[in-house]
């Protein structure tokens, strides 16, 4: 029993060192070779504890000893909002509320030739939220059916719609890693902006599989997503926070901001496996179960109306004939 216990608790504790040992490799301020070397030391010599060093206890105590002064160095990686930005994340967006009058700076509208190639645009768009018609969520994948990027899009009586994704606010020279997401790489922004921008990149431009589900969310708790999400970019303007790839994504984060307004305690795999989410959403019935669901997704499916549509003043509405959903407000 003593022997089973202490291989359990040497399993975790490796589970632990690798941790160590990737965030070691990534955040170094050393050249990659350097960070490299230091890493595997690291594992070796606390593998080489665990496996020698007796009493066994000793040994943990050594490995608990490491963990804690990481953890010191780990606390001194700071996010910041003063760095080289990628052009698409130079200005973040923040709110001035007055009532339901809601002025939105940093609207970003960019006019795209290619991915890569583009005019920037930024405007400060005006909303009235007593006017909220509609909460839409986008799909969008780019490789594995299980992982997809999430956009919520708040539609308006008057006015084009408001969309808002939560992505990794990228340096100028960087480029995204889904490794790296999870060790303090990148800080977290909020784009605040037009839908041919955000969907139109990634229909027209980056050749991702786009779906687009209309939600049956009561138009209170629509406004007070929105609300929660602007008090969130207020104070990243001010207090930029960190990225993580499995507690502060695309998706758990936006799982936080309806837990904050009294939405439905969501707590499911699928919220990892994000690409499943629509069928988390099928069977809580908060999108249309009027068909089933792999005649849905057919129906959402929105690549092809997006591509024909590309700088219609009429964008949004376009990508959305045919989509089945509640009906406006």
């Amino acid at each position: 029993m003593r022997t089973i216990l202490r291989v359990g608790i040497a399993i975790a504790l490796l589970a632990v060192v690798a941790w160590w040992s990737l965030a070691l490799r990534f955040r170094l301020p050393v050249p990659a070779g350097v960070a490299t070397a230091v890493a595997i030391a690291y594992a070796l010599a606390t593998l080489a504890l665990l496996i020698w060093l007796r009493p066994f206890h000793r040994a943990t105590l050594a490995v608990l000893a490491s963990f804690v002064v990481l953890a010191v160095w780990w606390s001194t990686i700071r996010p910041s909002n003063d760095r080289d930005w990628a052009a698409e994340y130079a200005n973040p967006p923040y709110a001035e509320l007055d009532g339901d009058r809601l002025v939105l700076h940093n609207v970003r509208d960019f006019d795209y030739r290619t991915e890569t190639d583009f005019t920037p645009r930024w405007e400060t768009r005006t909303y009235d939220l007593s006017r909220i018609t509609e909460l839409d969520l986008f799909m969008s994948y780019w490789g594995s059916p299980w992982i997809a990027h999430t956009i919520l899009s708040w539609r308006f009586a008057e006015g084009p719609p408001l969309a808002i994704s939560i992505e990794t606010r990228r340096e100028r020279t960087e480029s995204y890693s889904a490794v790296r997401g999870f060790f303090r790489e990148y800080e977290i922004f909020y784009v605040a902006a037009d839908e041919r921008d955000l969907v139109r990149l990634r229909t027209n431009y980056r050749g991702e599989d786009v779906y687009l589900y209309r939600l049956r969310t009561p138009q209170a708790r629509a406004r007070a997503l929105l609300l929660d999400y602007l008090k969130s970019m207020n104070e990243l303007r001010t207090e930029p926070a960190w990225y993580n790839a499995l507690t502060d994504n695309c998706t758990t984060s936006i799982r936080t901001h309806f837990n904050a307004v009294g939405g439905p305690a969501m707590l499911d795999w699928r919220l990892l496996a994000n690409g499943h989410a629509p069928e988390m959403l099928y069977e809580q019935g908060a999108i249309d179960r009027t068909l089933p669901l792999a005649q849905l997704r057919s129906a959402c499916s929105i690549d092809d109306k997006a591509k024909a549509a590309d700088q219609d003043p009429q964008f949004s509405e376009r990508i959305r004939e045919g989509v089945p959903g509640p009906p406006r407000v």
